[in-house]
């Protein structure tokens, strides 16, 4: 197995937008939309090299998901790009009827996701983003953890044929996946081994339960992590061979418990294994303003988090 170390930090956002480029120059049939947020979403270079299959349709959420719907009829495969509050809350009804009833092959990217959008504050930050997305039949749910895993992850949704929701975030954070990684669409990336427990997190998650899985070896816990860069479809046989193993679980996402990773794991295992299982996870609460460390404390999605979780659950075990 891999060992898996920060190799230096990038914002997954730019992970995306060196994918979108990339896929321009592979595939003329990968056009791309925008909400007015072109730099934001990182899509500058794809704009300017691209200019005949760029789409800027201003603060127009729900027009944008139309137009995209429209532009797979004639075998394009659209891109959209706004914040994740935008991209998914805004504009339901139009992906619902539009995309995922329809079958669409509209891939939905999404930045500035969670509560690390920061100082924008509650009104700008979504935290159940996952949770609406996760519920519409047809539509694939990715979100990705660093620059590398990103930009493997947009490469990806290219070659699939349907709706994708694609989540990614704002701040830099640790690169730690590499370059050469495989990316495969609902198919779990397992980071350590352990048997006393089973840690299962997501996006900007998955660096914090990484260093927990550290800081627990030196109490003598061995710890399993996984990363589940796809909520949907989910990985359920990485999920249930682990926790046959370790017979206790750890969630950990930057989102709500309501309708998030933890929220799918836990109906797996109520069906399949039923397993003590503690979530770390926005307990039902809008964000606020703040830098993304200040609010990822302030909100329990930290480090130490991650570790109080375990030694909770293994206490339950």
């Amino acid at each position: 197995m891999r060992t898996y170390q920060k190799i230096g930090e990038k914002d997954t956002r730019s992970g995306f937008g060196e994918a979108l480029l990339e896929l321009g120059r592979n595939n003329s049939n990968v056009v791309a939309l925008c909400a007015d947020l072109i730099g934001s979403l990182k899509m500058d270079a794809f704009v300017k090299e691209f200019p005949n299959r760029f789409f800027q349709v201003g603060i127009a959420e729900a027009n944008m998901i139309g137009i995209a719907a429209g532009l797979t009829i004639g075998g394009k495969i659209p891109f959209t790009g706004t914040f994740a509050n935008f991209s998914t809350g805004r504009v339901y009804d139009q992906i619902r009827q539009c995309v995922a009833y329809s079958n669409k092959n509209v891939k939905i990217c999404a930045s500035h996701a969670g509560i690390t959008l920061g100082e924008d504050g509650a009104t700008h930050q979504i935290m159940e983003d996952i949770g609406l997305m996760k519920m519409l039949p047809n539509m694939v749910v990715i979100n990705p953890c660093d620059f590398n895993q990103t930009k493997a992850a947009t490469m990806a949704i290219a070659e699939h044929v349907g709706p994708v929701y694609l989540r990614f975030g704002r701040p830099k954070v640790p690169v730690f996946i590499p370059e050469d990684e495989p990316f495969v669409i609902g198919k779990a990336l397992q980071l350590t081994e352990g048997k006393d427990v089973s840690i299962f997190a997501t996006g900007h998650l998955v660096w914090k339960a990484l260093e927990a899985v550290h800081i627990l070896k030196e109490k003598g816990i061995e710890a399993e992590l996984i990363n589940i860069h796809t909520i949907k479809p989910l990985d359920n046989e990485a999920i249930l061979n682990s926790v046959a193993k370790t017979h206790c679980v750890v969630t950990a996402e930057e989102h709500m418990m309501n309708g998030g990773l933890g929220d799918s794991i836990a109906q797996l295992l109520a069906r399949k294994l039923p397993t003590p299982l503690e979530m770390v996870a926005v307990d039902d609460k809008f964000g606020e303003s703040g830098t993304p460390d200040e609010l990822m404390t302030k909100f329990g999605l930290d480090t130490v988090n991650v570790v109080e979780a375990v030694l909770k659950v293994i206490g339950r075990r």
